[in-house]
């Protein structure tokens, strides 16, 4: 569903921020109101919102945000949204066929009205984490599966496109700290990186953000909550904003929000924040 009405500044630049909440109620008690006000993204792209809608609208005021939300079929899980600035022209809500609960409150399209009146279509998606020798790593890669097939669908469209959120799947062994450690976890495991190597070497997507950033290692947007792993940044590049072959050059800057200490954290994940020119 679309709620609200935009604005953003007619310029030529355009800044998206994808974040994985960890819940949109318990990020803002925790400061995510803060950071909103002080980045002031034009489009932000949440996952795990685990939330209704009208929850969102509770801290997206309807006034500048418009909205599109997919929630989860399962109480308290999953759950994607776009919040933009600017105008909404079309949503659509899921991958696959009607009803399958394991994929449901994970992708959200939105068509966008940039300033200067072209089109910009923005994905917010969140990949299942996956457990090695469990069905819900069948479910993942069923649902990559889908995300290849639609990412297929909008290069060949030949618009502009950014998807953008937790794929919960490392591309390369410098996206996370101990990769020695976890090359048979998930995340890691050849046939879930095959994916990416598929959309971009094969579709022409493009890592915004590993091609902004550099080689690596990292930077990285995922920090386990226990233990010291965010004090010693022993973390997981996991958070994506990926463009669409006729987006490739677009983007101009990509930094990730890392917060100055563990105390002031408001979820396991940090904004990726990437600055188009439009």
């Amino acid at each position: 569903m679309v709620r609200g009405p935009g604005a953003v500044a007619e310029n030529a630049l355009v800044l998206i921020a994808t974040a994985n909440v960890n819940g949109i109620r318990a990020a803002f008690r925790r400061g995510m109101g803060a950071w909103l006000a002080a980045r002031r993204p034009d489009v932000l792209l949440l996952q795990e919102t685990r939330a209704g809608e009208e929850h969102l609208r509770d801290h997206l005021d309807p006034a500048v945000w418009h909205l599109a939300h997919a929630e989860s079929a399962t109480k308290g899980r999953a759950g994607v949204a776009i919040a933009s600035r600017l105008p909404v022209a079309a949503v659509r809500v899921g991958l696959g066929p009607d009803g399958v609960a394991t994929n449901s409150g994970r992708w959200v399209e939105a068509d966008l009205e940039l300033p200067d009146g072209g089109p910009l279509t923005v994905v917010s998606t969140y990949v299942h984490s996956g457990t090695v020798g469990q069905p819900s790593m069948a479910e993942k890669l069923a649902f990559l599966d889908l995300v290849t097939e639609r990412l297929g669908e909008l290069g060949a469209a030949g618009g502009r496109a950014v998807v953008g959120g937790d794929l919960n799947t490392t591309h390369r062994n410098v996206d996370l700290k101990n990769w020695k450690g976890n090359l048979r976890s998930a995340g890691c495991l050849p046939e879930e990186r095959a994916y990416l190597d598929r959309w971009f070497d094969d579709l022409g997507w493009v890592d915004v953000h590993r091609h902004l950033a550099g080689p690596g290692p990292g930077p990285y947007t995922w920090w386990s909550w226990r233990g010291k792993a965010f004090d010693n940044d022993a973390g997981w590049r996991i958070d994506y904003q990926l463009a669409s072959p006729a987006l490739a050059t677009a983007g101009v800057r990509a930094e990730v929000d890392r917060a100055p200490s563990y105390a002031e954290r408001w979820s396991d994940h940090a904004p990726l924040v990437v600055q188009y020119a439009l």
